[in-house]
Formats: C-alpha cells, structure tokens, sequence
C-alpha cells in the first residue's frame, strides 16, 4: 500500500491509543476546487506538525502533546505507525451537526468551526475510522511531494500492512461507531 493521510501528529496520537474514531476534516488549500475528497478506503496515517497543534486541541491532549513532542521524528523524517480503514463517513451541512460529535474528538469547539466555515463550503467530512497498528513501525524520509496542504500523499514505496492489529476490541470500536451514528441520527449531512 502506497497511500497516506496526512493528520495532526497529536490527532494520529489519540487514533493510535483509541481515544478516537473520528477523522473531521474540510481540505486543505492544494484540494483544488472540488475540496476534500473521500478518495481511498484504507490509508496510512501520517503525522504531521504543521498548525497550532497543542492551542487547537483540548487540555487533555494539550497535556499528551507535551508529553510527546519530545519523541516527535525529525523535520525530514516520518514515522508511520497506523493504518486507518474508512468505515463510514458523512458530509455534515450544519455546523450544529459537527458539534453533536463533542466529546468524540479532541479538538476544540471552535477550531471545529472555523474549518466548518473555512472556503467557499459551509460543510466538513467526518470520517469514522478503524485504526490498526502496524506489526513494524516505518520511518521514512520526508520528501517535497509530501508537502503542501494536502490530506493525500503517495508514498514512494509500497508498504506492508500484513500482520496489523486493531488498535480497540470489536465490542469498543462498534460502541464508538453506535456513539457516532446515534449523534448524527437527525443531523443535516449527506451519508457515506
């Protein structure tokens, strides 16, 4: 597998422990006219420390940020540790709609709406995602078609992701599947 999707390291970080099954994302500015775009099923995770991480988050990951951002690679290195599989995805309409999922994720109330009103679209995908550990974590050199402000990155090479394993039990991650569907139940959103 070649494909990667570039996140917050500190949002990889609470994919990777379980905190989280939710991916929200808008698209960013190298996505063209068309925006983001659900392009491929299954994808590494690729962390990145682009942004204001650490403000945007909420206290408690504030606090895992610190604690990790020590041990973070190199500006020319990337360390992929999860693969994320797609398990179901909504656009959702209303902003009301994205705060249904507070206490989902842990990025703060309002970073959640500007990237709601960011661009032409007043809309954000919300990706519920199941996330795998990789049987062997690969560092890789950063390369310039890596960067820009883009979700999707093809990787230069192929990578195994035999021998991965759920980062949650079945019975946890279906909880939190049941916990995402059950917010938008109702919600203004086009389903995936």
């Amino acid at each position: 597998m070649r494909i990667a999707f570039k996140e917050w390291a500190v949002i990889v970080d609470a994919l990777g422990r379980g905190e989280q099954i939710l991916i929200l994302r808008k698209g960013g500015i190298s996505e063209g006219h068309g925006g983001f775009q659900i392009e491929h099923p299954r994808f590494f995770l690729f962390p990145t420390l682009f942004h204001q991480q650490r403000e945007s988050v909420a206290p408690a990951a504030q606090a895992r940020f610190d604690q990790i951002a020590p041990t973070l690679f190199e500006a020319d290195r990337v360390h992929l540790e999860f693969v994320a599989e797609i398990v179901e995805w909504r656009r959702l309409d209303s902003l009301e709609a994205a705060r249904r999922l507070q206490g989902q994720h842990v990025w703060r109330e309002e970073v959640i709406a500007q990237r709601f009103e960011w661009g032409r679209d007043r809309n954000i995908f919300a990706l519920a995602v199941r996330v795998f550990r990789l049987s062997q974590p690969v560092e890789l050199p950063v390369l310039a078609s890596y960067g820009g402000c883009k979700s999707w990155v093809e990787l230069e090479q192929d990578l195994s992701i035999e021998l991965s394993v759920a980062v949650l039990r079945d019975e946890v991650f279906a909880a939190k599947l049941n916990q995402f569907r059950a917010s938008l139940a109702s919600a203004s959103l086009v389903p995936g």
